[in-house]
């Protein structure tokens, strides 16, 4: 089939993490993110201006939040970060493969 690929194709660990874009519109993008044990620098929230649908699939992550606490996520576990709820990554494994989708 053409055009085929495999999300677990081609993971190169890195000092810092990966970030592709698999597809976008103007109202959706999907991106393939590989972490290697990073996290968020000390105090950095991401504060965003759309949804962003995160899904975990490989390794294990730790999100927080800056209103609510942290979220341990593991392979197969997903959430919603609604726009500009503020959240970093605390914890990544070696490696961490995400599946992130952001709309609008």
């Amino acid at each position: 089939m053409a055009g085929l690929m495999n999300v677990f194709d081609d993971i190169r660990l890195a000092d810092e993490e990966i970030f592709q874009t698999i597809a976008s519109s103007e109202s959706v993008r999907i991106e393939r993110i590989i972490s290697n044990g990073q996290a968020s620098p000390e105090g950095f929230y991401y504060d965003q201006d759309e949804y962003e649908f995160v899904l975990l699939l490989k390794g294990e992550a730790v999100l927080s939040f800056d209103d609510s606490g942290s979220v341990r996520l593991k392979e197969g576990d997903y959430l919603i970060i609604e726009p500009h709820r503020k959240h970093r990554v605390e914890y990544t494994s070696k490696p961490a493969i995400w599946l992130c989708v952001f709309y609008r």
